[in-house]
């Protein structure tokens, strides 16, 4: 599954930029082609400069009316990850590597970026601290990574594990989509089968049981009733659930104490929010371990986990092991007061932290969390087939006893 990442530059200007095509002449005095964005001419040759270069000759690039500038996905991320890994592999520097990938790419918000990254190592920078200026596409844990393989040489084996990281993670938020997907999906066939019931077949077998006369009982005269509410305010039924779900994501949006009440109730819905936590945890387990291996201390790997678990009361629970920590207790012990993991995980810990391997002991607690969560979609698809037949199966016998039990009222009054 591809998420679409928007590409957001701390000066706002990429996605709103003119593209340029270019001629322009290396500082080494190689004749290069390629393409820019730039507000104008004038910022297109100043910008070349910068990097050494000098303009010859430009030309605004024009798109049809209809046409899209397409946006960065997360398999251009991954993508970027497994060229730059055989890059540094072969020994191909970094700005060689990036030019070459860049002329691979189809123009496009990616292309834009890699670009700007090149100018930015030219002009003096780091790979790492230009990726740190588009923090939307490359994550604190990404820049971090990078980070510390540039200061101990290992950029290729670095690279290398972003990737497999990002492809995991594509599997996991297909699973994610999966536990959401599935129920909502089921949930709107039977909230449609209900509408069809209530606003074309019952009317029409209601209009013939009034005219037979006699006293209906409670459960006829409850579907009647729910049967004119769904004709009379059927808009309202289309409405009301899409002005909630709306409301609710702005009130999110604007709101953290909305939004950490969302968070963590979501984590208690039946069945879905014990697995949405999982896959959290899952998520967390997997990025910490990565960092801890990597050298990066354990301290400032939980600050960057913050912003990556994706839930604001997970986030605070993370906040409050790493003040723990700070404090000097015990990394198993900070985590065991936060109740996030079970008690065999906490045990997997901290014979990892007492032995040293604990960087081993968090990749173990990735896949116990991995396999209990295929386990827990299993099941919970298993169950909502059957929950799906049993709920149908209700609303067609109210119907039905509702319709049927006063016709047999009637005929059983009949004196032959």
């Amino acid at each position: 599954m591809n998420y679409h990442v928007w590409l957001i530059l701390p000066q706002g200007w990429l996605s709103k930029m003119p593209t340029f095509s270019y001629k322009a002449v290396r500082h080494d005095g190689k004749g290069i082609t390629g393409s820019q964005d730039a507000l104008n001419i004038y910022d297109l040759e100043s910008k070349l400069e910068q990097t050494g270069t000098v303009l010859i000759s430009a030309k605004e690039k024009t798109a049809g009316i209809f046409a899209r500038r397409k946006k960065i996905t997360r398999r251009d991320v991954i993508d970027f990850y497994i060229f730059m890994e055989q890059m540094f592999v072969a020994g191909i520097p970094v700005i060689e590597s990036l030019e070459d990938f860049r002329d691979s790419l189809d123009p496009g918000q990616f292309k834009s970026l890699i670009n700007s990254l090149i100018g930015q190592i030219e002009s003096g920078k780091k790979l790492s601290e230009a990726m740190a200026e588009y923090h939307k596409v490359f994550s604190p844990l990404m820049v971090e990574l990078v980070r510390v393989g540039e200061t101990s040489g290992e950029l290729a084996s670095i690279f290398g594990e972003l990737k497999k990281t990002l492809m995991w993670q594509d599997e996991l938020i297909a699973k994610s989509k999966k536990v959401m997907m599935y129920p909502a999906f089921v949930g709107l066939v039977v909230f449609g089968v209900l509408c069809f019931m209530m606003i074309y077949l019952v009317p029409q077998m209601v209009g013939f049981i009034t005219e037979m006369g006699g006293e209906l009982p409670f459960h006829t005269m409850a579907l009647i009733a729910v049967s004119e509410f769904f004709v009379d305010y059927w808009y309202t039924l289309l409405i009301l659930p899409l002005f909630l779900g709306g409301m609710t994501n702005v009130l999110i949006k604007k709101s953290d104490k909305a939004r950490l009440l969302f968070d963590k109730y979501k984590l208690k819905l039946p069945w879905l929010g014990p697995i949405l936590k999982k896959i959290i945890l899952t998520r967390f387990s997997t990025n910490f371990a990565l960092m801890y291996s990597s050298g990066i201390g354990v301290l400032q790997g939980l600050k960057i986990s913050e912003g990556v678990v994706d839930n604001l009361f997970i986030a605070e629970e993370v906040e409050f092991i790493h003040t723990q920590v700070t404090e000097g207790m015990g990394i198993s012990d900070a985590f065991a007061r936060t109740d996030l993991f079970p008690p065999l995980v906490m045990r997997m810990m901290r014979v990892g932290e007492q032995t040293g391997g604990l960087d081993k002991s968090l990749v173990n607690v990735s896949y116990f969390f991995n396999r209990d969560v295929e386990d827990s979609i299993e099941k919970l698809q298993g169950m909502i087939e059957p929950a799906m037949t049993v709920v149908l199966g209700i609303l067609l016998g109210w119907v039905m006893l509702s319709v049927l039990g006063p016709i047999y009222d009637l005929i059983g009054g009949i004196d032959f």
